[in-house]
Parts: structure tokens; C-alpha cells; sequence
């Protein structure tokens, strides 16, 4: 890699082998990371040079990350070519993966099971079939409910809102702590040896 640090090396490959899991390949993956990393905006030429990627490998790898809304296009004053940047706030480059997601592999699914849930079951087993996929259809469509929500959200609630999930766990851990402590509490007793009678007045008198 051409005129790039080890730092942003290091990353940019770790961008590429992550690529393939998040659905890119990995020229893709490696142009967006350098992007990302870079203090300026870059051409095609700029990315080509320092990823020693073939031109067209370089455009159509940004054609992919435009159609995800991971990068923005923008001309500079008195230059014909096109320059590239990630969005600036770190919360719209987050949003866009999930609404991209979401697009990709929620919707058709989505599509697909109203469309079982309309057909009429043809037999006990198809009725069974429809009440599974009705639980999924409802549980998916709570969760798009859920993300249009998050998406109206400013980049300050949110950050507020994933800070609670830490906060919530702590609180869910000291609850089980005293469940436990109370459990405890209450088998103790049945398992501690008896304490030992004192005799009564009858005894005492047969014992003389």
C-alpha cells in the first residue's frame, strides 16, 4: 500500500477481510476503510495509487459504497474530477448500514411472509406453518417498528439510549444477586443441624 502508514495499513486490511461477513468484498471493504481513515477527500486516481487497485476495480468498488450511502460525491472548485468522503458524523455512517440492512434482508423477508400469511392453510401442517411464520412476522416487524423510532432519534439520544444497555444489565445482575442471596437465605435453615433440646421439667425428674 502506497505512501500509508502502518496504523492505517493495519486497518484498512482488517477492513477488507471484515468485508465478506458484512456482505462487501474486500476491495470494496479496503476502499471504504481508506476513506474513512483518510484527512482528505480522494479520487479515483488518489485510491487507485495508494491501494494499487485497476481503475475500474476503484469504480465500481465507490458505485457499491454510493448505493449503500456510505460515501458522498463532490466536485472541487476548478477540478473536473470527482472526490469521495464518508459521511462526518459516525452515527449517520451507522444508520445508513442498518437502514442499508435492513433494505437488503429484512424487507424481502418481511414480503415473503405476508404473503404466506395470506394463502389459506390446506391442511393441519400448513396451519402449524402459518402460526410459526406469524410469530416471526410479528416479532421482525416489532424490530423495523422499533428501528424507524431509532433513526428519529438525534445522535445525543441515542448515545443516551445505548448507555442505558449497560446500565439496565448492572441492574438485572444486582437483581439476581439478591435473589440468590435470598435463596440462600431461606434454604439455610433446612439445612443446619437442630439445635439441641433442653430437657423439661418431666426429664429432669425421671433423670433423678
Amino acid at each position: 500500500m502506497h505512501d500509508l502508514t502502518p496504523l492505517a495499513q493495519k486497518f484498512i486490511l482488517h477492513f477488507g477481510e471484515m468485508g465478506s461477513r458484512w456482505g462487501i468484498n474486500r476491495t470494496v471493504g479496503q476502499i471504504y476503510a481508506l476513506l474513512y481513515v483518510s484527512a482528505r477527500p480522494l479520487n479515483a486516481d488518489d485510491i487507485a495509487e495508494h491501494l494499487a487497485f485497476s481503475r475500474s476495480n476503484v469504480s465500481m468498488g465507490l458505485k457499491e459504497l454510493q448505493s449503500w450511502r456510505l460515501v458522498k460525491l463532490f466536485h472541487l472548485p476548478n477540478d473536473r474530477r470527482e472526490y469521495f468522503e464518508p459521511p462526518k458524523d459516525i452515527w449517520d455512517i451507522f444508520k445508513a448500514l442498518l437502514e442499508e440492512k435492513r433494505r437488503r434482508e429484512i424487507e424481502p423477508t418481511l414480503s415473503m411472509l405476508r404473503d404466506a400469511l395470506l394463502e389459506a392453510p390446506a391442511n393441519e401442517a400448513d396451519q402449524v406453518a402459518q402460526q410459526r411464520m406469524r410469530e416471526m412476522y410479528d416479532l421482525i416487524e416489532l424490530s423495523s417498528s422499533w428501528f424507524d423510532d431509532v433513526q428519529r432519534l438525534s445522535p445525543e439520544t441515542l448515545a443516551s439510549l445505548m448507555k442505558m444497555g449497560s446500565t439496565v444489565k448492572k441492574l438485572l445482575d444486582v437483581g439476581e444477586t439478591v435473589r440468590e442471596t435470598f435463596r440462600f437465605g431461606r434454604g439455610a435453615p433446612a439445612s443446619a443441624e437442630p439445635a439441641p433440646e433442653k430437657d423439661s421439667p418431666a426429664s429432669s425428674k425421671d433423670s433423678r
